[in-house]
């Protein structure tokens, strides 16, 4: 086995700045410039690290050449693309950032339906432009993800049940390889590396485009459903018999957190702890009204909202709850029920809180999702009805990311009883390890082989890491 590189912090001497600059056709940014601490920022405002360059790429051949330069000196690589995730693996300590964010370009054929993007596009963007046509490909919960980040671990969404993973509906993509080759990926050609990149994370390469199937999918109706924490267990029992047993179109997240200060919650609810379920119908929406209909009569809501959408507008309903620069930790798992047993552990979980920004919420699955063999894609997890998605989240607080991180852990062992053990890639922090291959269990060990084919030496280990074999 080939032994990986260690220079993770050194700094970038001039030589390796000058030979990276003269084979860009975009900007590298240094500490000395002006734009350089907005350029290494990600999305979680807790993350605090410092390049020796960003690459602000025009294009692939700048992908290329900032790879065989950081190669060349062995210095560490962060690829981002949105800069979405929790762990902030957008950027690195030392070593080179190669920053698709200027990669923008989206071209969609209608007939064929079909959409390519390259890798620095946001999922608000890609549904823009697919909506001029009615249709979609399934992306995530808010439109500021990246849709690189969110594709390569799995993608999950509110058209999954309907249309399955963002993974599932990748046709094919091109990758930049640790050794510098440009290589397209699909069914048909290196479909190793195809199906590594359908769940496999950032290990593999850097994706510099995507081409997606793409569904009918205009207006859409959805809303929320707001109760009183004290009927946690009843919403909870109600929730596991209707959301499962529903249509496809419907998909559902039952989550809790404070209420909202918009005009259908009474103001004294304001703040307090409440249970939410959120819901999206994709399909006829007098049909989506009667399948909603009984949430309003399972315990009397404190609040509730309904509306028909179009799609992009519902995938913007939670992009200010989940601002760039928000703090964050969170802990995820799988659940196969909600259950009133486990309701409680959330709603306590929920009172105990110190941040009232900090939240539970658990996104259904099921659908679509469970058409494809669990080892088709290197996403293995076709079977368990919920993800869980714990997150401490604090504004400026000098020991808000003690308390809330704590916070985070104890809710998550609290509910570990309840869940399956598995994990979702995309929403590991930091715990890396064991985690790792627990988040792909069963395609672990293929995983493992196609990392050390493409990439022996872990080039690509600024991520939710699958190490060579």
């Amino acid at each position: 086995m080939t032994r990986a590189r260690t220079r993770d912090t050194a700094g970038l001497d001039g030589k390796i700045l000058d030979e990276l600059r003269a084979g860009m056709r975009g900007d590298v940014i240094v500490a000395a410039d002006a734009g350089y601490d907005e350029a290494r920022a990600v999305w979680n405002g807790s993350i605090d690290r410092r390049p020796g360059a960003i690459a602000k790429c025009a294009g692939v051949e700048d992908v290329v050449h900032a790879v065989n330069v950081a190669r060349s000196a062995d210095v560490l690589v962060a690829v981002r693309s949105g800069g979405h995730s929790f762990g902030g693996n957008g950027v690195c300590d030392g070593g080179v950032v190669i920053d698709l964010a200027d990669m923008k370009g989206i071209r969609v054929d209608p007939d064929r339906q079909r959409a390519r993007c390259q890798g620095g596009v946001l999922w608000g963007e890609l549904d823009q432009a697919t909506q001029q046509f009615g249709l979609a490909t399934p992306g995530g919960v808010i439109s500021h993800t990246g849709v690189a980040g969110l594709t390569l671990g799995g993608g999950l969404g509110w058209l999954n049940r309907k249309h399955g993973l963002s993974c599932d509906n990748l046709v094919s993509a091109e990758l930049v390889t640790a050794d510098g080759e440009t290589m397209h990926v699909s069914e048909n050609e290196n479909p190793d590396l195809f199906w590594g990149i359908r769940g496999g994370g950032g290990n593999f390469g850097i994706a510099t485009s995507f081409e997606f199937a793409l569904h009918p999918v205009g207006s859409v109706l959805a809303g929320m459903t707001l109760f009183d924490i004290d009927h946690a267990a009843d919403v909870a029992r109600f929730t596991q018999e209707w959301a499962p047993s529903a249509p496809r179109e419907l998909s559902t997240v039952f989550a809790m957190a404070s209420a909202p200060p918009e005009a259908f919650v009474p103001g004294p609810m304001h703040g307090a702890p409440v249970v939410v379920i959120l819901w999206c119908w994709a399909g006829d929406p007098d049909e989506g009204e009667r399948i909603v209909a009984p949430l309003t009569r399972v315990v009397p809501p404190v609040g509730a909202m309904m509306a028909s959408m179009p799609y992009p507008v519902w995938q913007t309903a939670q992009d200010a709850s989940w601002a760039h620069g928000t703090r964050m930790y969170g802990k995820s798992s799988y659940l196969h029920e909600v259950t009133a047993d486990a309701a409680e552990v959330m709603a306590d979980a929920i009172r105990a809180r110190q941040s009232p920004l900090s939240q539970i919420a658990l996104h259904q699955v099921g659908g679509a999702v469970r058409d494809v063999a669990s080892d088709a894609t290197a996403y293995p997890h076709r079977a368990p009805e919920w993800n869980a998605v714990i997150a401490g989240v604090w504004q400026d607080e000098p020991d808000g990311a003690e308390i809330e991180t704590a916070w985070a852990r104890e809710c998550w062992s609290a509910l570990e009883p309840h869940m399956t053990g598995d994990m979702y890639v995309n929403f590991i922090t930091d715990e890396g390890g064991d985690l790792v291959q627990r988040a792909y269990s069963e395609t672990y060990t293929r995983l493992v082989e196609v990392k050390q084919r493409y990439d022996p030496t872990n080039f690509f280990r600024v991520n939710q890491n699958v190490r060579p074999g």
